[in-house]
């Protein structure tokens, strides 16, 4: 019978990988000798290492399936003749994959009762009832009830239930509960419940829910829900759910919602919605419904009712005024700083088709 592997890939954000271009659904098959990293199709078995070859923002991952000739000589990528691209999965699909990877591969258990600490060595997994704390070594993974903490070490999975906590080591996944505090290591990915607060390591990925906050390392994505807070690091990607604060590091693209505010480093892209607020660096674009603020050479763009733009010198600066009670655009005007006519760090609203300086 032919050996089938179930396995996980990384795709840029048009569904290809080294120039070649798969589709969900499809079966591929390569001819010829197969070795890993050179010939054949690659991809890997624990979820969270394909974040060491495709950083989360940005990217998008799938269940896949590999057969034909295998080579899997390489610790975190199997490299096969055939491959099936299966279901695509978002970063909490991602998560619960790697939780589920750990736990099949437990080889001893150790459950408390209710109350009282679990722990169990590398590749354990530890169980403890409500208000207890669980602790997993390597590649284990650890479970606590409500209020309770979950810890698990490298490339591990911690989860913790209600108001608890969870930490991961590298590679890993953490999960907590409501009101709870998730934090997974570099490449891990963190998720914590409404009003919680998760924090990823670099290239990881951090889910918080509404009123929560969410922080990512370099290359990292961040989420956080309504009034929440996301910062990611250098080419992360932050997003904040309404009147919340998205901040991404260099050429990283932050995102805030109604009332918002975003903030992206040099050549960055940020974008806040109605009455928002978005600044980029230098070379960055800046696009809201409110104010856009940008550094020297950069791009701002403000459409909506009594917006407002900015920029340094060489940036240029888009503005489109609406109908009171309509969205169609009845007035604009794009100009470039140049510091004479138009200057530079300068608030301008439109006004009668002609930039004015805001007092």
């Amino acid at each position: 019978m032919e050996q089938k592997l179930k396995t996980y890939k990384a795709f840029d954000k048009d569904l290809s990988c080294r120039g070649f271009k798969y589709e969900v659904g499809k079966e591929y098959e390569e001819t010829g000798d197969i070795k890993a990293c050179e010939k054949g199709f690659h991809a890997c078995p624990y979820p969270l290492d394909v974040f060491g070859y495709y950083a989360p923002a940005g990217s998008r991952f799938c269940e896949v399936e590999q057969s034909g000739k295998i080579d899997d000589s390489e610790s975190d990528k199997v490299c096969s003749s055939k491959i099936r691209i299966g279901a695509e999965l978002d970063i909490r699909g991602f998560v619960k994959a790697a939780v589920s990877f750990v736990k099949e591969r437990c080889t001893n258990e150790c459950n408390a009762e209710p109350g009282k600490p679990a722990t169990a060595g590398e590749y354990g997994a530890a169980t403890a009832g409500e208000y207890g704390a669980a602790t997993a070594g390597e590649y284990g993974a650890a479970t606590a009830g409500e209020y309770g903490a979950a810890t698990a070490g490298n490339s591990g999975a911690a989860t913790a239930g209600d108001r608890g906590a969870a930490t991961a080591g590298d590679y890993g996944a953490a999960t907590a509960g409501e009101y709870g505090a998730a934090t997974a290591g570099n490449y891990g990915a963190a998720t914590a419940g409404d009003r919680g607060a998760a924090t990823a390591g670099d290239r990881g990925a951090a889910t918080a829910g509404n009123y929560g906050a969410a922080t990512a390392g370099e290359y990292g994505a961040a989420t956080a829900g309504n009034g929440g807070a996301a910062t990611a690091g250098e080419y992360g990607a932050a997003t904040a759910g309404y009147s919340g604060a998205a901040t991404a590091g260099y050429s990283g693209a932050a995102t805030a919602g109604n009332g918002g505010a975003a903030t992206a480093g040099d050549r960055g892209a940020a974008t806040a919605g109605n009455y928002g607020a978005a600044t980029a660096g230098d070379r960055g674009a800046a696009t809201a419904r409110g104010k856009a603020s940008t550094g020297s050479n950069g791009l701002s763009v403000a459409r909506g009712n009594n917006v407002q733009v900015k920029g340094g010198i060489g940036a240029i600066l888009v503005i489109a005024e609406e109908g009171e009670d309509t969205y169609d655009i009845v007035d604009w005007k794009a100009v470039l700083v140049d510091g004479e006519v138009v200057k530079a760090d300068t608030w301008y609203r439109l006004e009668n088709g002609e930039l004015v300086e805001v007092d």
